[in-house]
């Protein structure tokens, strides 16, 4: 990754045939280290959207990758945005049941658990359909999420 990142004519933040960029693509996998490396890059836009709206954060979040969402959650300018489909970070790690990822993200104010998606699904309602018992506790701690909003 040194090298590559030392050769002039690379660009860390180009995007692929489906908007993603290199950070995207680390931020999925799980590398901290990549991701640690890509971000100290000035022209890397630590929130940049692939074609789908979905943000590095979003696909560490959907993976449950607890060290880079941390990374990326240390940034002033990552946020909660909504892909093209009105999903959230936090809906996609509530429907696939990742607590600690679920925790992190409910530490930023802006961040809501009844935040619906296009289709009016919210992360609430994405951890009951799923049976995650303890992420649902988790949302409804946030004394926001309520049955209603399922």
């Amino acid at each position: 990754m040194e090298i590559l990142l030392g050769q002039e004519e690379a660009n860390p933040d180009k995007q692929d045939n489906s908007g993603r960029t290199p950070l995207s693509w680390a931020a999925r996998n799980g590398y901290e280290g990549v991701v640690k490396m890509l971000l100290e890059q000035r022209e890397v836009n630590p929130d940049k959207p692939d074609n789908k709206g979905r943000t590095p954060l979003s696909h560490a979040a959907w993976h449950g990758h607890q060290g880079v969402v941390k990374i990326l959650l240390r940034r002033e300018e990552v946020t909660d945005k909504s892909d093209t489909n009105g999903r959230t970070p936090l809906s996609f790690t509530s429907q696939n049941g990742h607590e600690a990822v679920v925790k992190m993200l409910l530490e930023r104010e802006e961040v809501s658990p009844n935040k619906p998606g296009n289709d009016g699904q919210t992360p609430f309602s994405f951890a009951s359909r799923y049976g995650h018992n303890k992420v649902v506790a988790l949302l409804q701690s946030r004394k926001v999420a309520t049955p209603s909003t399922i």
